[in-house]
């Protein structure tokens, strides 16, 4: 944990104190392994969540202004103005993104596939670039993370659109080819998922890092999200917690392959379609705080929320 500690207190002013240190770098560390911070503020009021992970028949809101249509409409306006500005923005970054200095990725890693072992290289697929999603799958996992795996169900429709903008999409994980196999198939997902099994891959690109270093981390105790969602998965916290949910990006030019773009965390929130539609929704996230983890397998709801009843 030191090291996580003193990594982001680099980012802080030097004024905060270490327990912040320390909150903020757990915080940071669960989300880049898609664990959301569970924190209890005590000097906030709790706001209780329903027991299950479906939203049937909640209260409606009773406090919440009411307007004429007149007064909603200027109201929208100047959020309208705030949303533009976003998007504007939005773009900026996009381009700032695209602006980053390659790094040439030159060791040669094999992965399993469908059509047989391939390189980093034979992964783009005859096109020029590469966004490879790393899927917290690893080797002692029984199923995929259920976080990653909800992002997972919005792949198969987005495949054919990156395809004819020259874009080819892969997922990688640390599992035997045969487990991704099996378990594309539960969730219905036909996109390519490459095993990377035997491969330095993820550690050399600190997707992954190993079971030793991540009980260290865990020595003063295991949060308890990470041990439901680890026990989801059918393995033990150390193990989930050695996987990262990570986006990475990769150009081929001249036949050589560079890392152009990663990010992690809540970077990867835009590949969760559904929290889009959420932040518009009457209701938000709704959460809770602390926030309840309710997101499932698409085929699990159903069992979830009855045993809540």
């Amino acid at each position: 944990m030191e090291e996580v500690i003193r990594r982001y207190r680099l980012r802080l002013e030097p004024a905060v104190a270490i327990e912040d240190v320390q909150r903020i770098a757990l915080s940071e560390e669960l989300w880049r392994q898609g664990v959301p911070a569970r924190e209890k503020e005590q000097s906030r009021p709790v706001k209780k969540s329903s027991p299950g992970p479906c939203r049937k028949g909640r209260i409606p809101m009773t406090k919440h202004k009411v307007a004429t249509r007149e007064e909603w409409l200027a109201a929208r306006g100047e959020l309208l103005a705030r949303e533009k500005e976003l998007t504007r923005r939005g773009d900026q970054l996009a381009a700032e993104r695209r602006a980053l200095p390659w790094v040439p990725i030159e060791k040669e890693y094999s992965f399993g596939t469908d059509q047989g072992p391939k390189t980093l290289r034979e992964l783009f697929d005859g096109r020029s670039q590469l966004i490879v999603y790393h899927f917290m799958f690893g080797p002692t996992y029984t199923a995929g993370c259920p976080v990653c795996s909800s992002a997972a169900d919005t792949f198969n429709g987005a495949v054919p659109h990156l395809n004819a903008r020259d874009v080819t999409f892969t997922c990688i994980s640390r599992a035997p080819l045969d487990k991704l196999q099996a378990y594309k198939r539960r969730m219905g997902w036909s996109f390519p998922w490459a095993s990377s099994h035997a491969s330095d891959y993820n550690f050399d690109l600190e997707i992954s890092r190993p079971e030793e270093t991540t009980r260290e981390l865990l020595a003063g105790g295991v949060p308890a999200v990470a041990a439901r969602l680890a026990q989801e998965c059918g393995t033990e916290p150390a193990a989930y917690l050695s996987e990262a949910p990570v986006m990475s990006a990769y150009a081929l030019e001249d036949g050589a392959v560079h890392l152009t773009y990663s990010t992690t965390a809540r970077g990867l929130e835009f590949m969760m379609g559904y929290y889009g539609l959420l932040d518009r929704a009457p209701f938000g996230r709704d959460e809770g705080d602390p926030p309840q983890l309710w997101v499932r397998r698409h085929d699990e709801y159903q069992n979830a929320n009855a045993t809540s009843q």
